[in-house]
């Protein structure tokens, strides 16, 4: 059976990730972070009698199959070249990937020879309603696709990131090829324990090579999907065709198919649950087979991600931004520097 383990406990998305393991083949068998009161709190709650402030010697000790990395982004890049070292199999790791160009550089340049395997924690790809509408889209049921809009309520670091995923999960043969944007607000670029640094709000047309455009909006000018005023609830994609749309958001879903209308709700909570356990199962069978490439593999992650830097390059330079991306320095720095 598969041993995983988890670093960095403090978070909600941790508790998500072993809850999950309720409908996993496989195993949580220690979890990790430096602070011992919430390690404790942790391992006592989820019934995880290994417990360790340091990473290393749970890798030592443990010999993992698979990690679950729930830490900032800054410290991303050690912590994937200790797996490396340590034999890890595999490595799940939050979002979002990186913060700036610079770790960026330096994580696709580790991803070029790594043998350890790499995905991203999207597990709204996973969710069963999102997976149904995803297949419908893939099979042909709206006809070719000609445009795309995605959005979230929160910046491009909390759940933007999120919003470029499912744009690529809808028309995965697409490649990205220019992006032109917008960016506001520096509150997002204020020193934060989570190291989440992003433009407050966002707007960008993307282009595809296939001729699909795309538009992706984040923060307070994202549409708001539900009554309720906090910003996190908000996600949403509608994916338009030759034959009509699906339209995807954290609370429901519709179709318009052939002029015939349907359309629904769902309880977030359950199928975040779900889609976390399907996006853990995924990884499980990469680690078994290395043809069952996990579709959220760092590869693709970035793809998203040198997007993303388009974004504030294109902002920062207001011009046009070829893709993929090697972005200029500092963009995070002359981002604040423009809006201050």
């Amino acid at each position: 059976m598969i041993k995983s383990v988890i670093i960095g406990v403090s978070g909600g998305r941790a508790h998500g990730l072993a809850e999950a393991y309720r409908h996993v083949r496989g195993r949580l068998v220690a979890v990790s972070t430096r602070q011992r009161d919430n390690l404790d709190a942790f391992g006592d709650k989820f019934g995880v009698a290994a417990r360790y402030t340091d990473y290393h010697e749970m890798f030592e000790k443990e010999q993992p199959d698979l990690v679950h990395l729930n830490t900032p982004p800054s410290v991303r890049l050690e912590i994937f070249e200790a797996a490396e070292k340590a034999g890890v199999p595999a490595v799940l790791v939050e979002k979002p990937l990186a913060i700036q160009g610079e770790d960026y550089l330096s994580i696709r340049q580790f991803s070029k020879n790594a043998r350890v395997k790499i995905a991203i924690n999207h597990q709204l790809h996973f969710h069963p309603r999102r997976q149904y509408l995803q297949t419908l889209v893939q099979d042909g049921a709206i006809g070719d696709i000609r445009f795309i809009e995605a959005s979230a309520g929160l910046n491009l670091a909390y759940q933007g990131t999120h919003a470029l995923q499912s744009i690529g999960a809808f028309s995965p043969r697409s490649k990205p090829i220019n992006v032109f944007a917008q960016v506001s607000g520096a509150n997002g670029l204020t020193e934060t324990p989570k190291h989440h640094y992003a433009p407050d709000q966002c707007a960008a047309s993307i282009n595809y090579d296939n001729g699909l455009t795309a538009l992706l909006r984040c923060g307070d000018n994202a549409p708001r999907v539900i009554g309720n005023p906090a910003a996190h609830v908000h996600k949403r994609i509608a994916v338009y065709g030759t034959k009509g749309f699906i339209h995807w958001t954290m609370h429901g879903w519709e179709t318009n198919i052939d002029q015939v209308y349907e359309s629904g709700e769902h309880i977030y909570g359950e199928e975040d649950i779900l889609g976390q356990a399907a996006m853990t199962e995924a990884m499980i069978d990469w680690i078994a087979d290395d043809q069952a490439i996990h579709p959220l593999n760092i590869d693709q992650a970035l793809s998203d991600f040198s997007v993303l830097l388009g974004i504030y390059q294109s902002a920062v330079n207001h011009d046009v931004v070829a893709l993929p991306i090697d972005p200029q320095p500092d963009l995070l720095g002359r981002l604040r520097t423009a809006l201050r």
